[in-house]
């Protein structure tokens, strides 16, 4: 039996050095191609669509009793109707971005076209790219604090290309109430896990946007026969004799953590996206957008791709 998945570019965990020089030569090939996606999905990327101080035209709404907005009268004198003019709010709004750096996020499948790291910077640096296009201040946990510039995706690339070593889990504490965050991971995590780290940003008032980056494999499990499973967080192996008998079971578990996981983010008002690697990346893009436009929160978006198999612990990254 063929392999069905391996560890991109396996990297001892402790090397710091070698990893940061890894992501290193990762990043500008991988800035392109989310300037790429970028260039696919900008016609329908829009402002903050909402009304508020700003100085371009948003909409005509019909005028209501006691409305403190200034009556459009060259509009109304089309028909029988008074209508105001709303301007769009343009006021900056800080979106914290973060792509999971830890080494299970290396892995790739033979079905999948790239690596869940890859997959990750590429969504990371595309929003960066779309956020500094649309005026919004961006920043990155234990990286850079908030700033406004028109090559921000540059400038967070540059920055990820010189850190020697990331934190897997940065610290979300500095983050304040009426800022976005964008999370990317695989959050294979023990949800109990997930859910006490990301507990700060709740309390705190933030709106989050998980994104889960799939590998097919870890949701299918096609392993079969004696397989050797590695977490590549920890080294450890598991040898199965009859893989096949693990399935169902995986199956399930990899459901159950998934849905816990968009059922929390749901009441929160925060959104939660799946992004298969056999799938186009500009897909979590465009319900990412929808999410963080929505006035007020998102109540739990799940986008499945064309899979319905799950899985619940690191043995879906394993090598076989």
């Amino acid at each position: 039996m063929g392999r069905i998945g391996e560890v991109q570019a396996p990297v001892a965990t402790r090397d710091a050095l070698a990893r940061g020089r890894l992501r290193a030569s990762l990043v500008p090939d991988l800035l392109v191609e989310a300037r790429r996606i970028v260039n696919t999905v900008i016609a329908g990327w829009h402002g903050r669509r909402k009304r508020g101080i700003g100085e371009n035209f948003w909409q005509f709404r019909p005028y209501v009793e006691g409305d403190s907005s200034r009556i459009d009268w060259r509009r109304s004198a089309r028909d029988d109707h008074t209508y105001v003019r709303d301007r769009e709010w343009e006021a900056a709004h800080t979106v914290w971005l973060w792509a999971d750096p830890s080494p299970s996020m290396l892995y790739k499948s033979a079905a999948a076209s790239v690596s869940k790291e890859s997959r990750a910077l590429v969504l990371a640096l595309a929003l960066a790219e779309l956020l500094s296009r649309s005026g919004e201040r961006i920043a990155w946990p234990d990286l850079t604090d908030p700033f406004t510039a028109r090559n921000g995706a540059e400038r967070i690339a540059a920055q990820l290309s010189h850190a020697a070593a990331l934190p897997a889990k940065p610290d979300l504490s500095a983050i304040r109430r009426f800022c976005d965050i964008v999370l990317v991971s695989d959050f294979l995590d023990p949800a109990e896990e997930t859910k006490a780290w990301l507990d700060v940003l709740a309390r705190h008032g933030v709106r989050a946007h998980l994104i889960e980056v799939a590998d097919p494999a870890e949701e299918t499990f096609p392993y079969a026969g004696r397989t050797e499973f590695t977490d590549p967080e920890t080294g450890d192996k598991l040898t199965a004799g009859r893989a096949e008998m693990l399935a169902e079971e995986y199956r399930l578990l990899y459901k159950a953590r998934r849905e816990e996981l968009a059922a929390w983010c749901k009441r929160l008002g925060w959104s939660y996206t799946v992004n298969h690697t056999d799938r186009l990346a500009s897909e979590a893009l465009v319900r990412v957008h929808m999410a963080m436009t929505v006035e007020g929160g998102h109540a739990g978006l799940i986008a499945r791709g064309n899979h319905t198999g799950s899985i619940a612990n690191r043995a879906g990254k394993a090598v076989a």
